[in-house]
């Protein structure tokens, strides 16, 4: 399975969301999960399964819980191959901010005339 196919997923995506806070245990995420996504404990513990086996989190025991983490490395490889499409959106976004910066200073002129 492709990186973009794990993550594809919506509800693969917002655990990652979730982990990206830190570590949480299993059953945190399958709470959340469960009430914003109205799925069984057994289908997110498979999503947790899919990121786990696909390098995406990690699992430790602590006693009788489990607890995942976010692991950096395929999302490194993902944010490595979006860099050649960065400079499609980077320049709408400098255009925008160029835009920002222009309507702050009319509207700082408006105001001091005023």
């Amino acid at each position: 399975m492709h990186a973009f196919d794990v993550l594809g997923d919506p509800v693969r995506r917002r655990i990652l969301e979730l982990l990206a806070g830190g570590e949480q245990s299993s059953g945190e995420v399958t709470s959340v999960i469960q009430r914003e996504f109205g799925i069984s404990q057994p289908a997110v513990s498979q999503h947790l399964r899919v990121l786990r086996d696909h390098g995406f989190a990690s699992v430790r025991a602590q006693g009788t819980r489990r607890l995942y983490a976010v692991e950096p490395g395929p999302l490194q490889e993902v944010d490595l191959w979006l860099e050649r499409f960065r400079g499609f959106w980077n320049q709408h976004l400098d255009a925008l901010a160029t835009e920002l910066a222009r309507g702050k200073r009319e509207r700082r002129r408006r105001d001091e005339d005023t």
